[in-house]
């Protein structure tokens, strides 16, 4: 296994997966609105394909919808807990270092991180790589 790339590739994760645990719960209580509109509703009494009502299918695939997202978004919080806990133990030019070049990139970043730091970018991709 590649360590680096797959260190970079978390790292450029690491913006969604936060915007996750803020998004994910909100579509849960959209969710959750839907639900009761749903029970809500007259029963229609006509099967579908499967057997069931239109409620019924509605419902079924609301909860497991909801359940999906419940799950995606305890994965995310978990995925956050341990890449934060990784970038605590960096100093603060090594956090600036990843957070301009993988977690929020710019263009031209490389050049304003280099006039910012007083480092060549050899310089920047060796601490970069470390």
């Amino acid at each position: 296994m590649n360590w680096k790339a797959e260190a970079k590739e978390k790292l450029r994760r690491y913006d969604a997966m936060r915007l996750a645990t803020i998004n994910i719960p909100e579509e849960i209580e959209r969710l959750e609105l839907d639900a009761r509109a749903i029970r809500s509703a007259r029963t229609d009494g006509t099967p579908v394909k499967g057997g069931g009502s239109r409620r019924e299918e509605a419902m079924l695939s609301n909860i497991v919808h909801r359940q999906e997202l419940a799950w995606t978004l305890q994965q995310a919080h978990s995925w956050l807990k341990t890449t934060d806990r990784a970038l605590t133990a960096l100093n603060n030019e090594e956090k600036l270092l990843l957070h301009r070049l993988y977690i929020y990139p710019e263009k031209g970043g490389l050049e304003r991180l280099c006039k910012e730091l007083g480092m060549e970018s050899s310089s920047v991709y060796r601490r970069r790589d470390e």
